[in-house]
């Protein structure tokens, strides 16, 4: 497909955030092994879910006598199944390539490092000073973004990558607005944004090309890892956790809070602020990727924040993601899950104030501060920074505008999915509580009491009326029971008010 081209009619733009679970349904013995039956869903939707077949995972432990024994059958069940959920619960194992093939082969079976190939060649034709080193296989991770290491060909020393990316389902920009943006990105100069040296774009995708820088980026630095290794390997499973140094946090996050507050002012959506998207150059803090806002690309951390209806503007989308960060810094590690109850002790209380404020309970339930507010508050207020570089960066009053629409959808979709996830909780948490054994019993108590009741009322129903026919039979003269007659004993004593 050439480069100018545009995409295929239809086209479906996945939102690869959306979290996938997987449960076993059913196991089926073949000739020689077990397959099992796993049902997949994506989000919330239970319409949204399909089954695959067959099971290739490592774990638990294979049996060679007595496999195929119905016992060991349904334990080795129960054990894959943990070992599915541990996966699709990992926040960067969810997202890895690999699972995402297992899990979805019909949405995941095309090889976006081919496509990436392709576009990229295309692209050479018409800029032939460039050149490929290689591939940089699964630096990031986002399955629909690639990298390649590149080269100037008349400065052969001198490294640079280049990042391919496709449209994501974030992308309402026109497509003549699309390509002006990306096609401006060069032109901003910021002392925390790292240059882009050269961009462009179709209908479908673009291609940005920036400095290659050997020390890599602010997750690097805190997982002591080298920037061209696959980043399963790199962040998954640390050798070391160890968080960053007090004045590293305090200078860093003012650095980042800044360029933070000169998008917003300039009414440019980020959105994707994460450890990876942070490059370093010495003491400095350089924000990478305003590319992909303009792409449409769904956030890193959107599966956490698509939970919280509050955070549902893209300034309050990066004061969170900013809590996740300064999290990141502070422990060297992720938090274990989100809103985060109780933080671990940290260099300075002053930390612990801006955790709470974008990553608590109450954070999560009541809102974000503005990164203005984030500013005056202690851990950041007494950082000076000292920079010669002004920051520069001019967008036509007609992309402001563009810009600004296109935000407002973005905005418009988290909000929509945010109240589609709040009303499934609550279907969910009502369904559990109404199946609930104490609720079981509650309700087996009170129909017996209401066959009590009903049996106290026919048997006193059977009484009156048999000495109604008795008083008949009699040829008594006495007027029948009227409404406004005492009513028996027993009747009377449980409807009294006591």
């Amino acid at each position: 497909m050439a480069f100018m081209e545009k995409p295929p009619a239809g086209k479906v733009l996945l939102d690869d955030t959306v979290p996938l679970t997987a449960a076993i349904e059913a196991s089926q013995s073949l000739q020689s092994h077990t397959e099992y039956i796993i049902r997949v869903q994506r989000g919330i939707s239970v319409e949204n879910s399909w089954q695959i077949a067959g099971l290739s995972l490592p774990l638990p432990p294979k049996k060679l006598i007595g496999n195929m024994d119905r016992e060991f059958i349904a334990e080795r069940q129960k054990g894959l199944q943990n070992y599915l959920n541990v996966i699709t619960t990992n926040h960067i194992l969810s997202n890895c390539e690999l699972v995402k093939k297992f899990l979805d082969p019909n949405n995941y079976s095309a090889s976006y490092t081919e496509i990436a190939l392709q576009q990229v060649s295309m692209f050479f034709r018409s800029e032939p000073k460039w050149e490929v080193v290689e591939p940089l296989k699964d630096i990031g991770w986002r399955i629909r973004k690639k990298y390649f290491l590149m080269k100037i060909k008349n400065q052969p020393k001198e490294r640079l990558v280049l990042s391919w990316a496709d449209l994501g389902p974030d992308k309402y920009l026109s497509d003549k607005d699309f390509q002006c943006l990306i096609k401006l990105l060069p032109s901003c100069l910021h002392p925390f944004i790292y240059r882009v040296t050269f961009a462009t774009a179709n209908e479908s995708s673009a291609l940005l090309i920036r400095m290659f820088n050997e020390k890599g980026t602010l997750k690097d630095l805190i997982y002591k890892a080298k920037p061209k290794d696959p980043f399963l390997r790199k962040y998954c499973n640390p050798k070391k956790i160890q968080g960053l140094e007090l004045q590293q946090i305090k200078t860093y996050g003012r650095q980042i809070l800044e360029v933070l507050k000169f998008l917003h002012d300039k009414g440019f959506p980020y959105g994707h602020l994460h450890a990876s998207n942070v490059m370093l150059e010495g003491d400095t803090c350089r924000l990478l990727d305003l590319e992909n806002s303009l792409l449409g690309l769904p956030s890193f951390y959107r599966s956490y924040f698509s939970q919280f209806r509050k955070i549902n503007t893209l300034e309050s989308v990066d004061v969170h993601c900013f809590g996740h960060l300064l999290y990141e810094m502070t422990y060297g590690r992720p938090p274990d899950s989100v809103p985060v109850d109780s933080f671990p002790p940290a260099p300075s209380m002053a930390v612990v104030a801006v955790l709470e404020s974008t990553l608590s309970c109450e954070a999560c339930k009541n809102g974000m501060p503005t990164v203005s507010r984030l500013l005056q508050m202690p851990l950041f207020s007494d950082v000076l920074l000292t920079t010669s570089e002004k920051p520069q960066f001019k967008i036509p009053t007609k992309l402001k505008e563009a810009l600004r629409i296109a935000k407002e959808c973005i905005e418009k979709r988290l909000i929509e999915e945010q109240k589609q996830i709040h009303q499934h909780r609550r279907l969910t948490r009502a369904q559990s509580h109404h199946g609930s054994e104490e609720e079981r019993k509650k309700r087996k108590i009170l129909a017996r009491k209401k066959s009590k009741r009903s049996a106290v009322e026919n048997s006193e129903e059977h009484s009156a009326k048999y000495s109604n026919s008795n008083n008949s039979g009699s040829g008594a003269s006495s007027p029948l029971t009227s409404p406004s007659s005492p009513t028996p004993p027993s009747t009377a004593v449980e409807h009294a008010p006591f």
